[in-house]
């Protein structure tokens, strides 16, 4: 069970860190100084739209003024090389998460094993004439195996909804990466 204990402290400080950082990312989200900055681009004043956006913490506007800044180098690898390191940001810790929703269950069920092990032991020393101490000992080891799988249970649906959070971020960092390179090619093929 102390695995167990273990393994749901952890689940849970996840968790609550990532819902921190979610939280924290949709209150820093600013499209309208999005809008802002792709009309500035569009307007060819990237010095200024890199001004105005200097202190931003929305993740697509650090992305696009990444984009911005190398555009005269490859902007797609730019906006790519961003994307990925907001998206890794993103990712933090939830292999933890997901190994602990893989782990619980399996240590559930080798403290069932092994209680039942114990159990069949303890069957072989007493004998047939005390079931009692048999099924008492059945039942606490079965304890194990649904604490697990509840720890799995309970950490698979934050899991869940952290990944579709991430690939939200991703589509909407690559609609606005992709209106960025429209921009620019029509400026090209303008100019």
């Amino acid at each position: 069970m102390y695995p167990l204990l273990l393994c749901s402290v952890v689940s849970l400080t996840v968790i609550i860190e990532r819902a921190i950082f979610w939280i924290r990312e949709e209150k820093n989200r600013d499209r309208t100084l999005l809008n802002e900055l792709m009309s500035l681009v569009e307007k060819g004043q990237f010095d200024e739209a890199k001004k105005r956006t200097l202190k931003a913490r929305d993740y697509v506007i650090r992305t696009m003024v990444c984009g911005v800044v190398h555009r005269n180098f490859s902007l797609r690898d730019a906006l790519q090389m961003s994307a990925d390191e907001e998206i890794a940001r993103m990712r933090r810790y939830l292999p933890i998460l997901d190994t602990m929703i893989t782990l619980s269950p399996l240590l559930g069920i080798l403290g069932t094993v092994t209680g039942i092990i114990y159990s069949f032991n303890m069957l072989g020393t007493v004998g047939a004439e005390h079931p009692q101490l048999i099924t008492v000992g059945i039942a606490q080891a079965l304890i194990t195996t649904a604490f697990g799988l509840t720890i799995a249970i309970l950490s698979l649906i934050p899991y869940n909804y952290f990944v579709s959070k991430i690939e939200k971020a991703a589509l909407e960092m690559e609609k606005y990466g992709t209106n960025l390179e429209i921009i620019f090619e029509r400026k090209r093929n303008s100019g």
